[in-house]
């Protein structure tokens, strides 16, 4: 539920819900589980690019809503004409509802990302970019490479041992592969993501100043390197004012923030 939020031209802020199509969708797996999920497209243009958001784990309270992902089907479609596909995978719950099925540890949710590829290819929009966060970034790496993929961004990859050793399909297919980085995170810094994506020609590893696992307080920064990856530099920095109709999200569904 959004509430209007006044005159145009203000500034983007965290809850700032710009235009767009958004819709719900049920995605359906070959092993026949229905996901919730949702569609954002621009509103008054054809996009120019697709993300498909891979949530955090979600034994830690990771989902399509986690913030980062969330922001991105707010701000995207309008800021860049990027058209935003998230999803729960099997057995997660979020504000919009439950996926069937039971959590898999990144096994079996390589069917729920290939239901996610095959809806927004279906959809007719452009090849879809991989945006995968933590848990998500696994998912992208280990399952990833299917046809009409065009890339994929990885926010925060912890690199478990299935991701790093899916490194060398993604060498030797030369997809490219952005990974973004924070200076603090938890799992893997900069400078060890760098040694471990050398393997990878086409890799370009991004380390952001300041940043942490969770991207509190530094999605902006997040959501303008996915769109750097995906539609050149040119497209960056986002704009931070809108001049145009603005909401503000109402989070109260949302009751803790991901991992």
């Amino acid at each position: 539920m959004t509430v209007p939020t006044g005159p145009q031209g203000q500034q983007v802020r965290a809850y700032s819900v710009l235009p767009a199509k958004r819709r719900p969708l049920t995605l359906h797996t070959v092993d026949g589980l229905r996901l919730v999920g949702e569609l954002s497209v621009p509103a008054d243009d054809d996009p120019v690019a697709t993300i498909v958001c891979l949530h955090p784990l979600p034994t830690a309270g990771g989902m399509m809503d986690s913030h980062v992902l969330r922001k991105a089907a707010y701000r995207l479609p309008a800021l860049a004409r990027v058209a935003v596909l998230r999803f729960n995978t099997r057995g997660t719950s979020s504000p919009a509802g439950t996926s069937e099925g039971v959590f898999d540890d990144g096994r079996a949710e390589g069917l729920d990302v290939a239901a996610a590829v095959a809806a927004a290819t279906g959809a007719g929009l452009p090849d879809p970019w991989l945006l995968g966060w933590s848990f998500g970034t696994e998912l992208a790496l280990v399952h990833g490479l299917l046809p009409r993929v065009a890339g994929a961004v990885l926010l925060s990859p912890p690199l478990r041992a299935p991701a790093r050793l899916a490194l060398p399909s993604w060498a030797a297919d030369g997809r490219p592969l952005v990974a973004v980085v924070p200076e603090f995170d938890d799992t893997l810094r900069p400078n060890a993501a760098r040694e471990a994506f050398a393997q990878v020609p086409q890799a370009r590893v991004v380390g952001v100043d300041g940043a942490r696992h969770l991207w509190v307080g530094a999605a902006e920064r997040a959501l303008g390197e996915v769109v750097g990856a995906v539609l050149g530099p040119g497209a960056v920095p986002l704009p931070r004012v809108w001049d145009g109709p603005m909401s503000t999200a109402d989070l109260s569904a949302h009751l803790r923030p991901p991992r």
